[in-house]
């Protein structure tokens, strides 16, 4: 059973991480399979407070667009390339399959066996009973055959050259037709026995419950090299038992239409309707994952994902619209996401999403242990700006007191070293800065991007601004967007410089009533992206298109 997803925006920051993990904990604890996952790597600060808690880091999952190895099944059987079309049989007849694949002895994909294949093969065989090219040995016709070997028992890996002869004629025809190296059904014809000794046939096979030979016959046979077997059908049920003592890979197709488990699903329905076959196999590194039947590409079972910190389809993880959102736990406002079904939101206007978790876990009587709440807390922490954010509600700093005393950690000890960890951008490469904490906002017509950063003083934007600068402006042109922004915030004295590019900076200039200095303006008392930079942008825009 797929677990459930719980997961933040892309370019995660501290909350979308620990509130995906806390909230996964939570899930688990009231009997729901549910695992965190993130949209994006890991900034500074989320990076030491994982390390800090010794937690791992959540998977990776790059998109939700349905894949191979969403709808593979792993097949009920396999065979090797040597076993007899007798055994695939009794596979394909006990299990009620159409196609089974073939695995080498290494355990390497070989290819694949059908029914269809299993018949062309049988009737094929009954017009010519030729053995030469098939591969089938003489323990593999002793398999099919329920024999006894009674000489020649040493050539039994030797594979079959001849045609398969059926000794029911007179003497004379029957030397007129046998060849050296024929396989011979025969039953207790002491004189036909003696004729396959002196022509050389490869094999007699001696049927029937009367399938018996005399002792100087058999000892003649075991000199000359002839493998004499005995078994219990007569002489029709052995001969068509025979045709199925031909090897798998005799039959099998090689070439195959195959996928590997990464393979978007649509292109392998795209390729599944261009071809006319049953079942398709998933190769890992020519190793069998899985197999796709073709009627299974109707319904696919769609991947369930819970949103936390975010509500909006242009911050959430590409492909997002062909999973099936169950929950947002999210305190940024709405953000236009639809679903087919009702889905319970719990929105709240707090600091943190964190701040709504531990809520949670109390009004269901759920235990939080030290390191949820250690994570709990530091999410709050860092989302608030050690409650500094004019986002902070009373709640925030309530929640983050008990998450305190159960982690057994100082709020204003731990906050600022945590902050401290994010606050060296010289650490970190440009890109990285831009894009650890990027959302995305629709504004009308415009589409914006803005990253926010903290610092500790105002000395390490200016060496880094053109860098950063032109980073920016590759994001700008690579997304196409209107605005691409950064907001250098200082934690200390609660004032940003944002940074930005593009050819809508007009929005800034007339919801701050400010000009630029190197495409930086000085926003004084600003700590807040969602509560003090967004909202006077969206209201910039309304009153610039009336």
């Amino acid at each position: 059973m797929k677990p459930i997803y719980v997961i933040g925006h892309r370019n995660p920051d501290t909350d979308s991480i620990c509130s995906a993990i806390a909230y996964a904990h939570l899930k688990n604890q009231v009997g729901e399979h549910a695992k965190a996952a993130r949209a994006g790597g890991l900034n500074a600060e989320t990076r030491y407070i994982l390390k800090y808690f010794n937690e791992p880091w959540p998977e990776l999952v790059d998109d939700f667009y349905p894949r191979a190895r969403d709808v593979m099944i792993l097949p009920p059987e396999t065979v090797r390339p040597e076993d007899t079309l007798w055994k695939l049989g009794q596979i394909i007849s006990g299990a009620n399959i159409k196609s089974i694949p073939v695995l080498a002895p290494d355990g390497s994909f070989a290819g694949i066996v059908s029914v269809g294949d299993l018949a062309k093969r049988f009737f094929a065989e009954m017009a010519s009973l030729d053995f030469s090219q098939t591969g089938a040995t003489f323990r593999s016709v002793l398999e099919v055959v329920n024999g006894k070997v009674l000489a020649g028992e040493q050539n039994l890996g030797s594979t079959l050259e001849g045609r398969l002869k059926i000794a029911g004629s007179s003497l004379e025809v029957i030397e007129k037709s046998f060849s050296p190296g024929d396989i011979v059904l025969v039953g207790d014809r002491y004189d036909v026995h003696e004729l396959c000794i002196r022509i050389k046939v490869s094999a007699i096979i001696l049927t029937g419950s009367g399938g018996n030979i005399s002792q100087d016959s058999l000892a003649a046979a075991a000199a000359a090299g002839i493998v004499v077997i005995r078994c219990p059908y007569d002489t029709y049920t052995s001969a068509r038992l025979l045709t199925q003592s031909i090897p798998v890979k005799a039959v099998m197709q090689k070439d195959v239409v195959a996928f590997s488990p990464n393979d978007l699903l649509q292109d392998v329905k795209e390729r599944i309707l261009d071809t006319h076959f049953r079942n398709y196999p998933v190769l890992e590194k020519n190793r069998l994952a899985g197999m796709i039947n073709r009627n299974s590409l109707i319904m696919s079972e769609q991947q369930k994902v819970i949103l936390v910190d975010h509500n909006e389809r242009s911050q959430a993880v590409e492909g997002i619209e062909y999973a099936k959102i169950t929950e947002i736990i999210d305190h940024h406002r709405l953000g236009g996401l639809s679903t087919n079904e009702p889905i319970f939101i719990q929105q709240e206007p707090v600091g943190c999403t964190a701040t709504i978790i531990a809520g949670m876990y109390w009004n269901k009587n759920i235990y939080i242990p030290p390191k949820i709440a250690g994570l709990l807390l530091s999410a709050i922490l860092s989302d608030t700006v050690l409650f500094k954010s004019p986002t902070t509600t009373s709640k925030d700093k309530s929640t983050a007191q008990k998450l305190a005393t159960i982690a057994k950690l100082d709020i204003k000890e731990h906050g600022m070293q945590l902050l401290k960890e994010g606050a060296d951008l010289s650490k970190q490469p440009p890109h990285e800065i831009i894009r650890q904490d990027m959302k995305e906002f629709q504004l009308g017509r415009y589409r914006i991007s803005a990253s926010q950063v903290y610092v500790m003083d105002n000395t390490q934007l200016p060496p880094l601004r053109a860098d950063l600068e032109k980073v920016l402006g590759d994001l700008l042109r690579q997304e196409n967007y209107n605005l691409s922004l950064l907001m250098v915030t200082n934690i200390m004295s609660g004032d940003t410089d944002l940074l930005a590019v593009g050819p809508a900076q007009r929005i800034i200039q007339h919801a701050f009533d400010l000009e630029p200095e190197n495409n930086v303006y000085h926003l004084r008392g600003m700590l807040s992206r969602k509560k003090q930079l967004i909202p006077p942008l969206a209201l910039a825009v309304q009153e610039l298109s009336t």
